[in-house]
């Protein structure tokens, strides 16, 4: 398996990690605000599925644009402006898994080439398809942190579990 092919899996891998972190946590429990950081369960996972749609239509970008423009937004302001934490988490879960295995089979139709392609974000600079995808897997493993971490505090934790095995 190529480096390539490693790093999608991983990505692929993220929905069923995620269904597996905030699985079984009611919406009592998912609108409660237990730490570590400032959102609830409800309001962390429907930011990382806001992320993951944002970066899922990135990376389309990069791989089938010229000179892919890739438009930054405030995570604070969308949490409380979209209404996070009203969210439903099942139903978060479900776009998130069905969003990652949309994107997973356009990222393994790609050739190495497309991997190497860049885009410009307004904040972070020249991003390239391999850095984005890269990104999202190192990102789902820093919220899962705060999501465990949140579960422990609710007393309804779970063994943690991480797409980078570096992470402890």
């Amino acid at each position: 398996m190529t480096p390539i092919e490693s790093l999608i899996e991983r990505y692929a891998a993220g929905s069923t990690l995620l269904a597996y972190a905030a699985g079984g946590i009611h919406d009592e429990k998912a609108r409660e605000r237990p730490g570590p950081g400032r959102w609830s369960c409800a309001e962390l996972v429907a930011h990382i599925v806001d992320s993951d749609l944002v970066d899922s239509d990135r990376m389309k970008r990069v791989i089938a644009d010229e000179a892919a423009t890739l438009l930054p937004y405030d995570e604070n302001r969308w949490v409380a402006g979209l209404h996070s934490a009203e969210m439903p988490i099942d139903a978060g879960l479900a776009l998130f898994a069905a969003n990652r295995a949309w994107t997973a089979r356009i990222l393994r139709a790609c050739d190495e080439a497309a991997f190497r392609r860049a885009g410009l974000h307004g904040e972070r600079g020249r991003l390239t398809l391999a850095e984005l995808v890269a990104a999202n897997v190192t990102h789902l493993d820093h919220h899962l942190r705060f999501l465990y971490g949140k579960r422990a505090n609710l007393g309804i934790s779970v063994q943690p579990r991480y797409l980078n095995s570096t992470i402890d």
